[in-house]
């Protein structure tokens, strides 16, 4: 065989496997892609999720605040924790990718969460709060907000999982760098969840009403 044609054969072999290499270089970018928009998609529906608890708190504050002697500490504790849910700077476009920020979102939901609970719980004390229909109402709404937080959770959860996982796998962990593709973190069991809220009452000088 000539040089030539040898020289052909060589740059044919290369020309190949440069387009072998392309289309699997452009999978691999398609797939992490595809997976990031998930992770953002599944982040989404988190945020819309928490948004509609934070919009159910005044409506459920100004209901609870009505009732003669309610426990006001838990009023002020759920306001205060609403407030500091609204202080968490998170990026304005897809799940965040900071592990510190994420954990101080989660920890500021987690407080809201605790207080909220905290709350049915205190209002069980009350009959005529809990035979309103407007509090049954909004009880029932924030009950399956809070359904609907944790399913949502478990999505993003799954939908980290795969796409921080397709990023470890060889080859795509040679390119996820140079794409910026970089791990997400998760939503973590929330310390003590296992456990029923702790009530303090804090009534002053009010009578307590007993119970019914």
């Amino acid at each position: 065989m000539s040089l030539g044609k040898i020289l052909l054969v060589v740059v044919g072999v290369l020309a190949v496997l440069a387009v072998i290499v392309g289309l699997s270089v452009s999978g691999i970018y398609n797939r992490l892609v595809t997976l990031q928009q998930n992770t953002d998609g599944a982040w989404a529906q988190v945020q819309n999720v928490y948004q509609r608890r934070a919009d159910l708190v005044p409506n459920l504050v100004n209901t609870v605040a009505g009732s003669a002697n309610f426990e006001k500490s838990t009023l002020t504790e759920i306001t205060a924790a609403r407030a500091s849910v609204g202080r968490v700077q998170l990026p304005a476009s897809g799940a965040p990718t900071d592990p510190a920020k994420f954990a101080e979102f989660e920890q500021a939901q987690a407080q809201l969460g605790g207080a909220l609970s905290r709350l049915l719980v205190v209002s069980e004390r009350y009959p005529n709060l809990t035979a309103t229909a407007g509090f049954r109402d909004l009880q029932a709404q924030l009950e399956g907000t809070e359904n609907r937080i944790a399913v949502e959770r478990g999505r993003f959860n799954e939908a980290v999982q795969a796409y921080n996982t397709a990023l470890k796998r060889f080859p795509a962990v040679i390119f996820a760098g140079m794409f910026g593709h970089s791990p997400r973190p998760y939503f973590a069991s929330t310390a003590g969840s296992d456990k029923p809220p702790t009530v303090q009452f804090d009534f002053g000088t009010k009578t307590v009403p007993a119970h019914p």
